[in-house]
């Protein structure tokens, strides 16, 4: 039987997003609007709307549809923001944060990911996002500002350069620590160049590249 996509991606938002405290009516309606079916790999499409990650390459994953919801509106992203992603993976991200703000540059490690990625947003016609085979740890600088910096991996310690990247009133989304127990956090660059952090919600997930915690010896 064919699946119903409107109605599985209805079910999404009012049976797990919106439960989960998540209100704001743009975000609401970006994840209504914006076809995740067409972003996760083929094998997997029947389950884009499940309630659980699904494994992209290189241990990458899709974020469960209330972590993505939760993400988008803790950056409260509006429509004259640019935004910096860290880490593409499939690029359904990328395409709610370019429906949601003015323009998005996203980085992904892994330049096949980063082909496939942007393939997918020409197909669903995102014009105002841009991704590049970069690694965000090292050797990346973006050489600007952004309003929202958005990083999909885990990091065992925040990178100080991350911070760099935000314009005065900036957000910063990520989640850091140690699995299985990972904060979400949200930091804002103050009119006073003070940074605020907030902790959001408790979560886990797959490290960024380089950003795993040092194995631990014990004698």
């Amino acid at each position: 039987m064919p699946i119903d996509f409107q109605q599985a991606r209805f079910a999404m938002v009012e049976q797990q997003v919106r439960p989960w405290d998540v209100l704001d009516p743009r975000v609401l309606e970006v994840l209504m609007s914006v076809h995740r079916e067409d972003f996760v790999p083929p094998r997997h499409r029947k389950l884009a709307f499940a309630d659980l990650p699904l494994p992209l390459e290189h241990g990458e994953v899709m974020m469960k549809p209330v972590v993505e919801g939760r993400m988008l509106q803790a950056l409260a992203v509006k429509p004259e923001d640019a935004i910096l992603e860290v880490g593409t993976g499939s690029g359904f991200i990328t395409a709610c944060l370019a429906r949601l703000g003015r323009e998005v540059h996203s980085v992904e490690i892994h330049a096949a990911m980063a082909e496939r990625a942007r393939a997918r947003l020409a197909s669903a016609g995102f014009s105002n996002a841009s991704v590049d085979a970069a690694d965000a740890l090292a050797g990346f600088e973006p050489g600007r500002t952004y309003d929202c910096v958005c990083v999909t991996g885990a990091v065992a310690v925040e990178p100080e350069r991350f911070r760099r990247w935000l314009a005065p009133g900036g957000r910063l989304f990520l989640i850091r620590g140690l699995s299985p127990a990972m904060e979400a956090t949200l930091t804002t660059l103050g009119p006073d160049s003070q940074y605020v952090t907030d902790s959001l919600f408790e979560t886990d997930m797959p490290y960024l590249v380089g950003a795993a915690p040092l194995p631990r010896f014990v004698l």
